[in-house]
């Protein structure tokens, strides 16, 4: 039997891998995109609806704060989560006793599921059965509303968020840590006046596509969002805690506005398209820059 040609051994290869992909995940974006013109309810035949949909969505003010809350969870998580990932890596790279033993408490999060990960946190945070007003009643202090409120609700959110994921990206960090040429390090150490400048200007620099991954990561991660906000909030009070993805839910499987939920789907498909896009092209300019 004659062999196959290396086209069609790439196409044998890959063909199972690109159908899935066209299936379960173009064909929903695109019957997204399609819906968001519509103003079908679920049921019966939808409707064109031109642009309607996104010109409401302009002008919804649950929109913008569901979209000021994720934008607030992805700032905590990108100045919280991404240093301190990268930090616990490094002292856990180090020939430390317990080191493998702290690794696999800080990764245990990130194997649980988000919904009991939110469950966890509600009896932690909730204002009225929260082990921290409980602890902050008892000896006389103020009991903010961490969950629940207009204020501190996507604060909290972003912090159980970092919480869970810490161990993760900290997993990405150590991998990329313990792939780094030992001779460079080495020399890198006898160089440097103190393990500060050895980080700044040998071992981020040489990280640089594993900071890539994380802060991709986090993007995706947080326009994700989903079950640590319907345990701990639910959205609520009135949906000011909602979040983007929180929200369309609502919208689409709650209120049935089909066709106005997956213009918001669509919204936020492209927001998560165009950050990491656009993180990536500065990424690229600033490796192609001179080091000075």
């Amino acid at each position: 039997m004659r062999a196959l040609s290396k086209k069609w051994q790439l196409v044998i290869m890959i063909g199972p891998a690109a159908i899935f992909y066209l299936s379960y995940l173009m064909l929903p974006v695109a019957l997204s995109v399609y819906y968001s013109f519509t103003n079908y309810s679920g049921l019966g035949s939808p409707g064109s609806a031109g642009v309607s949909n996104y010109r409401q969505l302009a002008h919804d003010p649950l929109f913008w704060s569901s979209l000021r809350n994720t934008g607030i969870i992805l700032g905590i998580a990108l100045v919280v989560l991404l240093p301190c990932a990268f930090l616990l890596a490094v002292l856990l790279s180090q020939q430390i006793r317990g080191a493998g033993a702290m690794r696999a408490l800080i990764f245990a999060p990130a194997i649980v599921a988000p919904i009991l990960v939110g469950l966890i946190w509600v009896f932690i945070l909730d204002p009225k059965i929260g082990l921290i007003n409980a602890v902050l009643g008892a000896v006389g202090l103020p009991q903010p509303e961490w969950i629940g409120g207009t204020t501190l609700t996507p604060y909290a959110v972003g912090f159980v968020f970092v919480w869970e994921q810490i161990g993760f990206m900290l997993t990405i960090f150590y991998a990329g840590l313990r792939l780094l040429d030992r001779e460079v390090l080495e020399a890198s150490a006898l160089d440097s006046r103190n393990r500060w400048q050895e980080l700044r200007h040998v071992v981020i620099p040489m990280l640089q596509e594993s900071f890539g991954i994380v802060t991709l990561l986090i993007i995706t991660g947080v326009l994700r969002i989903f079950e640590l906000v319907y345990e701990l909030t639910g959205g609520g009070p009135v949906h000011l805690s909602d979040v983007l993805v929180t929200y369309m839910y609502y919208l689409t499987f709650t209120l049935q506005q089909y066709g106005y939920g997956m213009a918001l789907a669509v919204v936020i498909c492209v927001l998560g398209v165009g950050g990491s896009i656009l993180y990536l092209q500065l990424g690229r300019r600033r490796r192609r820059e001179p080091v000075r």
